[in-house]
């Protein structure tokens, strides 16, 4: 691959002006794809084949009146101190909003307060539930417009209105919080390279290559539907791997340059050397997320998918679009200290140099410190809970909250998670059967109010709405609808099923957090089989995974006191805690798996490199951690940067992946790597590197930093270097 590669380099330095032209076109086709067929998105988190969703199925098939999986919106009225909504003028206020509602677009049923019972005993509170034909995503402009101009004029009467569900649900749009981490990475990168071509130069591939793929993905979401989550991932990954994986390329290439080389020949050096790595870390980074598709959710699939494309994206323009652009800048990618002659990525006793041989001097003492440290920090993941967001988890100031709080207040927390129970049959017995359900579930802990049945027209499907007394997030809750389906199969010739969208939630957490360790544990084999190819080691990749390993945990602790203790929730932003949002765990191991192992691979291979070459197994920890050390610090704190930048999110599920993955990235890239590793290859010594013969030999040999390339580069060299003697 190293041959391939380093002849790549050298055509696309040498034929720059058409790979500049090849990908302005491919940018341009983008573009403007998504600019004539993106669609809207699509933040549902229906999971096929789960039980609630199963009933949605049914329903829509034997009971489509009932509009199963279509947007609500719960309006709910307070009376005004000292007044209730039966008084004349509020109940006329009132009326009018529910006729309103019933003649607004899309809308398939609502249901009257007054009519319903949906009116606290106090008579302040009550609320109307307006269900759609479609779900929340299909709802038009208009359908969502004539909503909240219906309670404005409420308002405008006196009463107190708000407005919870999913119809109201706005896309998230991508704001300028990226900014801020690109701003941070131009600073890094010029204080790396002291030349601002040098530092412009990853910038303008990390353009390309985020707006290549975010241009394809958002004209995707015009033939298939994409949660709004997917090309904001896409995005914060996109940015950060593009940056870096041009900082690793043009940091050999300087180097090359510095040795006297010319530009040709250093950018195909370069290339097949550096990109080699990039390639395989890219590669890990690219399986890691793409292994996503074997949790079984749609919806994840499509995000690691998507992600998986643009960090793709990134690779190829870092392996042909960069050596064009290099030579564009010529020298000047050297800087004034290059250009005078003096290597601009020279290490010297570098700080790299000097960390290294302090941890090498107490190598027990720094590895407990950072274990310990670590440790403390993940204490708060054995609290971890995982959740769907709902109305309880949306922002103070929102209406959605708000109505929220009033139906808390006004019946209990339970109204906020009613549970619809579907009881199918055979025509003439379903009725029947219902009723005894609805005993059965009365009886039931947890268990407020079950509402009478109703009957499809056919007579075999059977509507019941049960009130909990605990909240949708509540543990309560989730113990409810275990107990409601376990009916199923104790009634004669009836079956039993709970969905709704607190039922779906549920069932969407479960899924998820079911598929955690399987995924995790084909992550870490993932892990420990591609580094032992790399390392020809046991005991490199061992330690590799579990340091992995110590860094998710760790940030899960991180993320759990933040966003569910609320500790410092102020000073990041954070408006309300609550459960983990369900899919984060996984999708930040697939993330933090791919960066760990292009660390490990940039920090390691050096050390290896220097100890094949003779060099003593423990200096040589020194000599190869002081060759990376300054490039991997740059990278991760770019990484951090475009990761934190996205804290700012007024979302709060990109606010929380945000903060997930920069943490990750500061304790893997700085803790793990920076320091255990370095500590560990000293104490292991020369046993860091022992692999049993009769593996090595089954083992392909994978050269990642181009070894070998290098090799042929230099005996093909010497009879030139012979002659110039002989000559002279």
């Amino acid at each position: 691959m190293a041959s391939f590669l380093y002849k790549l380099g050298r055509f696309a330095f040498r034929r720059r002006w058409l790979m500049a032209a090849l990908w302005l076109a491919i940018l341009a086709g983008a573009l403007t794809a998504a600019g004539t067929v993106s669609g809207s998105t699509d933040d549902s988190f229906h999971i096929p084949g789960t039980a609630s969703q199963q009933a949605i199925d049914l329903l829509q098939e034997r009971f489509p009146q009932a509009s199963a999986g279509g947007a609500t919106a719960r309006v709910v009225f307070a009376a005004p101190e000292g007044q209730t909504l039966a008084e004349a003028s509020n109940r006329a206020a009132v009326e009018q909003v529910v006729a309103e509602l019933k003649q607004a677009p899309q809308v398939a049923s609502v249901v009257d307060p007054f009519q319903s019972g949906t009116v606290n005993q106090a008579g302040t509170v009550g609320f109307a539930q307006a269900t759609y034909q479609v779900q929340a995503q299909e709802l038009t402009d208009q359908a969502r417009e004539e909503l909240a101009s219906i309670v404005d004029q409420a308002r405008a009467g006196g009463l107190t209105v708000e407005v919870g569900g999913d119809a109201l649900q706005v896309q998230s749009e991508q704001g300028m919080t990226e900014v801020i981490g690109v701003l941070v990475a131009a600073v890094v990168l010029v204080i790396t390279f002291g030349s601002l071509i040098a530092a412009g130069v990853p910038l303008l591939t990390a353009i390309f290559g985020i707006g290549i793929g975010i241009g394809l993905i958002t004209a995707a979401t015009g033939l298939i539907d994409l949660s709004s989550t997917t090309p904001t991932l896409a995005l914060m990954l996109g940015l950060a791997v593009a940056i870096d994986y041009a900082l690793f390329i043009v940091s050999r290439y300087r180097h090359e340059l510095a040795l006297g080389r010319d530009g040709e020949e250093a950018a195909g050096r370069a290339v097949g050397t550096a990109g080699s790595a990039v390639v395989f870390a890219g590669l890990t980074v690219v399986i890691a997320l793409a292994a996503l598709s074997v949790v079984g959710v749609p919806f994840l699939t499509q995000m690691g998918l998507a992600a998986a494309g643009t960090v793709a994206i990134a690779v190829i323009i870092a392996l042909t679009l960069l050596p064009a652009l290099l030579g564009f800048a010529g020298r000047r990618i050297l800087g004034k200290r290059g250009r005078a002659g003096r290597d601009p990525e020279a290490d010297g006793t570098n700080f790299g140099t000097r960390w290294a041989r302090g941890v090498a001097r107490r190598p027990v003492l720094a590895l407990l410190v950072a274990v310990l440290g670590l440790g403390v920090v993940a204490i708060p993941a054995l609290d971890l809970r995982l959740g769907m967001p709902d109305d309880s988890t949306a922002a103070p100031d929102t209406t959605q909250r708000k109505a929220y709080d009033l139906v808390s207040t006004g019946f209990g927390k339970g109204f906020n998670a009613p549970l619809t129970v579907v009881v199918d049959g055979t025509a003439g017995q379903v009725k029947a059967a219902a009723g005894q359900v609805a005993g059965e579930i009365q009886g039931l802990a947890d268990v407020a109010a079950v509402a009478p049945a109703t009957l499809n027209q056919a007579g075999d499907t059977a509507l019941l709405t049960v009130i909990p007394k605990s909240g949708p997030s509540d543990a309560a809750t989730e113990d409810l609808v275990r107990a409601i389906r376990q009916l199923d199969g104790t009634v004669p010739g009836a079956n039993v099923n709970v969905t709704g969208l607190t039922a779906v939630n549920i069932d969407v957490s479960e899924k998820l957090g079911g598929a955690l360790v399987p995924y995790l544990a084909v992550v870490v084999g993932l892990a420990f089989i591609l580094l032992m190819l790399v390392f020809r080691s046991i005991l490199v990749p061992l330690k590799a995974t579990l340091g992995f390993l110590l860094s998710i945990v760790a940030t899960f602790g991180a993320v759990v006191t933040v966003f569910q203790w609320g500790w410092a929730a102020d000073l990041l932003g954070v408006e309300q805690t609550g459960p983990i949002i369900s899919f984060l765990p996984i999708i930040l191991i697939g993330i933090v798996f791919g960066l760990a192992m292009d660390y490990q691979v940039f920090l390691v291979t050096r050390m290896r490199e220097d100890y094949v070459h003779g060099i003593d197994a423990r200096e040589a920890v020194v000599t190869g951690f002081g060759h990376g050390a300054r490039v991997v610090t740059a990278a991760a704190i770019i990484m951090i940067s475009v990761f934190a930048g996205f804290i700012l999110a007024p979302d709060s599920i990109i606010k929380s992946i945000g903060f997930a993955l920069g943490v990750a990235v500061l304790f893997d890239a700085i803790v793990v790597r920076m320091t255990i590793v370095p500590a560990v290859m000293t104490l292991l010594g020369k046993a860091a590197w022992w692999l049993p013969r009769w593996l090595d030999r089954l083992l392909p040999n994978v050269d990642v930093e181009g070894e070998k390339l290098r090799h042929q580069l230099d005996d093909a060299s010497a009879p030139e270097r012979v002659l110039e003697r002989a000559s002279v």
